[in-house]
């Protein structure tokens, strides 16, 4: 088995999107392992909130915004007929299920990594979202 450079892409890509660790391909006696060390990037990452500007007579908004670690598609609740996971006002501590990101057929629960308040939710239901694109916006007390 010999793997062209193309088809090596196309193995890290879904490595990359599907937010594997390692895969592993067999033809007849031979065998390729890709294998990647996880790494926090692929966490749902946070960013502090940019500072008003201070012609503003408006207090600075204090908060953290979970980013989408990979693309998918956004959704609040486990299935249609569900409560979503989340809403504006809820407070949340780390470790609860914020949203899911679906990623080649694949549900990702995203988690809250911090205490606080659900400030905003930036993104609606049933929407494609890109690496990186933020999702809520978290008031921490």
């Amino acid at each position: 088995m010999k793997l062209n450079w193309d088809q090596l892409r196309e193995l890290i890509q879904l490595l990359d999107e599907a937010n594997l660790t390692e895969i592993e391909v067999k033809q007849d006696d031979q065998r390729i392992r890709l294998r990647r060390e996880p790494a926090a990037a692929q966490a749902p990452s946070v960013a502090t909130d940019p500072a008003e500007p201070a012609a503003t007579a408006e207090p600075q908004t204090k908060g953290i915004f979970v980013t989408s670690p990979f693309v998918g598609t956004f959704y609040r609740a486990a299935s249609p007929d569900d409560d979503a996971f989340v809403e504006v006002g809820d407070r949340i501590a780390p470790g609860a299920v914020l949203c899911i990101v679906e990623a080649m057929k694949l549900m990702n629960e995203i988690e809250a990594e911090i205490e606080g308040e659900i400030a905003e939710i930036l993104v609606e239901n049933g929407k494609p979202v890109e690496y990186g694109d933020r999702l809520f916006r978290i008031e921490i007390a």
